[in-house]
């Protein structure tokens, strides 16, 4: 629970921190899906893609990146997409949400769309959890997770809709709005809480890591984080940028 109050605080904060420590957090995800692919991030190609991967998040936090090192990002993702799929794939969907995380809180309205993102997330989780374990039922999907109900998915979609409109109600905008914007993002969230389930499954591995005792690694705690970051930027866009998400 320490992690929520220390996020809040520097997300608060934004400009570099938040930037810097988004990053860092990011080479721990990423670290965490070489090794879930079966790849030491000691191994050459793991250091390699960790390093790479810090060099273009670091890019995007001081300064728009040079041609060259666009293109050679690019080719280098490319080609690892090619020989290793599922690595590239992780590297790519990893190295995106970080960008997105950055990309928006550094918008004239970052804070208050992060205060809402992240809550809502977290309340789908915790709103999921209730129920499945409460109300029980059906199993939603358990060839890839066989604790999942759909009980827990509608109650995560239904704490995430009270907690965003909420949010709503307290800084600005229309409380109706912001709920159907929030079971947007609960949905997607659980979407990838159980895409990281299918890899972890495909690849025999119970936990993506041992960073956080009893609870998993990076990729446990945050995979609807960064799911749900990437539907929040496309939303962004589509409301304007500096905007808030829900108006």
């Amino acid at each position: 629970m320490l992690l929520v109050p220390l996020s809040l605080l520097v997300m608060w904060w934004g400009g570099v921190a938040w930037s810097v420590i988004v990053g860092l957090v990011g080479i721990g995800l990423l670290a965490e899906w070489v090794q879930l692919c079966g790849t030491s991030p000691r191994a050459p190609l793991g250091a390699l893609l960790v390093l790479v991967s810090a060099l273009g998040w670091g890019l995007a936090i001081f300064g728009p990146p040079l041609p060259v090192l666009q293109f050679g990002l690019g080719a280098l993702l490319l080609m690892l997409l090619l020989a290793r799929p599922w690595l590239g794939f992780g590297v790519l969907y990893v190295g995106v949400s970080v960008w997105a995380l950055i990309w928006l809180r550094q918008q004239a309205a970052g804070f208050d769309n992060l205060l809402f993102l992240l809550p809502v997330v977290w309340a789908s989780d915790v709103g999921a959890y209730v129920a499945g374990r409460v109300v029980g039922g059906p199993k939603l999907a358990p060839a890839i997770s066989p604790g999942k109900t759909w009980s827990g998915a509608l109650g995560g979609v239904v704490a995430a809709c009270l907690v965003g409109a909420t949010i709503a109600g307290g800084l600005a905008g229309h409380p109706s709005r912001a709920a159907l914007l929030a079971s947007l993002l609960a949905v997607v969230s659980q979407i990838g809480d159980l895409g990281e389930s299918y890899v972890k499954r495909r690849f025999g591995v119970k936990d993506s890591g041992r960073l956080i005792p009893g609870h998993g690694g990076l990729l446990d705690r945050l995979d609807g984080v960064l799911a749900a970051s990437l539907a929040a930027v496309g939303w962004a866009f589509v409301a304007g940028p500096g905007q808030y998400l829900w108006r």
